[in-house]
């Protein structure tokens, strides 16, 4: 997500109380308080118990106040990927490749370039999960959108050499003329997984869901990447609407509609615990 840089906190690093929420405290007004023991590896929460870091309540209110001082400080900003920069956490770059080695797609639809990284992840995987497995002409291919690829980026994606494998196009991903260029380039026989990681406010996912989740194909995904921004309301460099616009949001309004009933979210990558994309892995049935 495009945010400001952010200020580097001055909190002392003696301080015991981490003020992130909590696992059960996310949609609370105010953060939750846990005091960490690291001595005794344990962690006691406001209403006076003690859990062990190693349980997996501890594990994950670890990992979530990592999450957010990670956030803070921009940590994903220093990958890349073959040369690009990625801009996305560790464990949720293992998850897509997890996704498309299990779901091997012939195309991957993606909302969001910025520098290329994600575009690049994308076409590497497919063409280790497809070489030499005979795919017709122009596949395994990446059709990545976004409403502006800057001269500098779309140079260096241009001397790339995995750069025949993507289509790159410039617009909102919600235009209803982007739209249908985008679906214009779906084969009847593709086997489709789409990524959304552009405007990540609710409407705007909601539309791209609307727009791009009847191209996934059964037995495949759409993941909706950041849906961390609801618990990274509170921090200093992030947006307290984020509490209530976000990519989650979108997903539960999604959900309920006729189309968005038969895609389910799939839970194996919980365990990662440290992801920008909580319940955001949604598997069109069928």
């Amino acid at each position: 997500m495009n945010t400001k840089s952010p200020p580097i906190s001055t909190r002392s690093a003696s301080t015991p109380e981490s003020t992130f929420p909590a696992a059960d405290d996310a949609t609370q007004s105010r953060p939750a308080r846990f005091t960490v023991d690291a001595t005794n590896w344990t962690i006691t929460t406001a209403d006076g118990r003690t859990i062990s870091w190693f349980d997996d309540e501890g594990f994950a209110l670890l990992s979530r106040t990592w999450l957010a001082a990670s956030w803070q400080r921009k940590y994903s900003y220093q990958f890349e990927w073959l040369g690009r920069p990625i801009i996305q956490l560790p464990t949720d770059v293992m998850m897509m490749q997890d996704l498309v080695s299990r779901i091997r797609p012939t195309l991957i639809v993606e909302t969001g370039i910025a520098h290329g990284g994600s575009a690049v992840l994308h076409a590497s995987l497919l063409k280790l999960v497809h070489d030499g497995a005979g795919v017709p002409a122009g596949r395994p291919h990446v059709v990545a959108v976004d409403i502006e690829i800057r001269p500098h980026n779309r140079a260096a994606l241009d001397r790339h050499p995995l750069r025949s494998m993507m289509t790159l196009v410039e617009g909102s991903s919600t235009d209803p003329s982007v739209v249908d260029r985008i679906r214009s380039l779906v084969r009847p026989d593709d086997r489709v997984l789409v990524v959304l990681d552009s405007n990540h406010l609710r409407d705007h996912v909601l539309a791209e869901l609307e727009a791009y989740a009847p191209l996934v194909s059964p037995g495949s995904v759409v993941v909706v990447m950041d849906g961390v921004m609801r618990e990274l309301a509170p921090l200093p460099a992030a947006d307290p609407t984020w509490r209530t616009d976000n990519p989650l949001a979108a997903i539960d309004a999604f959900r309920a509609t006729q189309l968005g009933r038969s895609f389910s979210v799939d839970h194996r990558y919980d365990g990662y615990a440290c992801t920008h994309s909580p319940d955001g892995v949604l598997v069109r049935e069928g």
